[in-house]
């Protein structure tokens, strides 16, 4: 099994560099998933689930967008097929 202790744990990140590290992270992703070995995917799996708790443990109340639930899923879906 991999070793996964790769960067500063995600509770000592400043705020700032926690949103840093979430873009870059996202931005890599698909590259990584078509081309990273099973290793580099899990390690990319791992961190990206590490950052992701943090930011949700740190802003619980979140705003939501209307249109990024699934009833905002369901609207989208209903105008583009009568469209």
């Amino acid at each position: 099994m991999p070793d996964h202790h790769e960067g500063v744990p995600p509770g000592e990140l400043a705020e700032d560099r926690l949103l840093k590290e979430l873009e870059a992270i996202h931005r890599t992703r698909h590259e990584t998933l078509l081309h990273g070995s099973d290793e580099a995917l899990d390690t990319h799996s791992h961190r990206m689930a590490e950052l992701e708790d943090e930011y949700l443990r740190r802003h619980p109340r979140r705003a939501t967008s209307p249109s990024r639930t699934r009833a905002g899923a369901r609207a989208r879906g209903a105008v583009q097929q009568a469209g």
